[in-house]
């Protein structure tokens, strides 16, 4: 069943949702949280799309937030509020109400949307694009138990992981954290299997993709080495391989469908990691509310700490103009030397000391040659 209402107000909405509902036989009991999503007109269509099949897991009343401010100074003063209803077949497993806000309504959404939340029901909100710097400052963030965002969207992704670090607060989430969920579950598999002294590891994936960063991050995390960046066409995560004294463990998918877990001693393994879609992302993190510590701890750890050697050699001689200027790159390499500065201070001196030698021995020459 589809309603459309014109000029219409948050009070006339539920009550077209409750007549809507008796007239279709569905009740409000089923559904189990509010899904409020903040878009666009034109990433609306898949964004709804997404959620819609995630709620045939989550049964959940859907808000979609458009704003249309509006450019002229007179659209921009006309406040009003377009709603269209959808329920039952057309709304999945709850309902759905797309909310067109126009004028200088746009600055005020959660006036709009805080009368249609849920009663007594968790509120999650995301942003398939164009999230704000700081999620639960947000108005519509502040309502909140989960916010969720995706880095991937942004124009500078792994900037925008630091941004998500910076404004973190719990109950945030992104979308590329969720994406590596296979990866992590694989590689902690492959570690309870075998246990070994990790040395190091090694992270392949196409350029700019926050994913590959975060999983890194939490590599370095989890195993307190060094982790190594290295830029591959992709799509996505291509390899992780982690340095054991017996031989490298490698989980390695080139095409982005299937993987192939190789371990010392053990045949190898094929093991499904296909890339999923938006409605499964969604999908997984509405299965638990509750802040995710794990998370928190991967993104709040600064990207530089991955190597990243060849990948920075490779995007200096694609794009010449994003190199990065000597002057700009030697503090890191001066950091990167600091735990070897006591052994450089005791080479100083050795050389000191065999200078002060062969000075001594010049000095000491010509009385050599005097005396024979």
């Amino acid at each position: 069943m589809k309603i459309d209402l014109t000029h219409t107000t948050s009070g006339k909405i539920n009550a077209a949702l409750m007549a809507a509902r008796r007239a279709s036989g569905a009740g409000a009991a089923g559904m189990v949280l509010t899904l409020v999503i903040v878009t666009d007109e034109g990433s609306a269509y898949d964004a709804l799309r997404a959620a819609s099949d995630a709620s045939r897991e989550h049964p959940s009343r859907i808000l979609a937030v458009i704003k249309r401010a509006g450019r002229s100074p007179r659209a921009r003063a006309e406040a009003r509020l377009d709603a269209e209803i959808l329920v039952g077949s057309d709304a999945g497993s709850g309902e759905t109400v797309i909310l067109r806000m126009h004028g200088e309504l746009a600055s005020h959404a959660q006036s709009v949307v805080l009368p249609l939340l849920l009663p007594d029901a968790p509120v999650v909100v995301w942003w398939p694009e164009n999230a704000p710097q700081d999620p639960a400052k947000d108005p519509l963030g502040a309502l909140a138990q989960r916010r969720i965002t995706d880095a991937v969207t942004a124009e500078s992704p792994v900037e925008q992981l630091a941004q998500r670090a910076t404004s973190y607060t719990p109950g945030d989430t992104d979308l590329a954290w969720t994406r590596i969920t296979g990866w992590r579950s694989m590689l902690a598999a492959a570690l309870d299997q075998r246990p070994a002294k990790i040395v190091s590891v090694v992270v392949e994936g196409e350029s700019y993709n926050p994913s590959v960063e975060l999983l890194g991050l939490w590599l370095h995390n989890r195993l307190r080495v060094g982790v190594e960046r290295i830029v591959t066409a992709g799509p996505g995560i291509t390899a992780v391989r982690m340095r054991t004294r017996d031989g490298e463990i490698v989980l390695d998918r080139p095409d982005g469908l299937m993987g192939t877990l190789c371990m010392p001693g053990a045949p190898d393994r094929m093991v499904a990691l296909k890339r999923r879609e938006t409605a499964e992302l969604i999908a997984e993190e509405l299965r638990r509310l509750d802040p995710d510590d794990i998370y928190a701890t991967a993104v709040r750890t600064p990207v530089d700490r991955l190597h990243d050697r060849e990948g920075a050699q490779e995007r200096a001689a694609a794009n010449p103009a994003e190199a990065v200027p000597a002057e700009t790159a030697a503090p890191a390499r001066v950091t990167a030397k600091l735990p070897d500065a006591p052994a450089a201070k005791a080479t100083g001196k050795t050389a000191g000391k065999a200078a002060t030698g062969k000075a001594a021995a010049k000095k000491a020459a010509p009385r050599k040659r005097s005396s024979s």
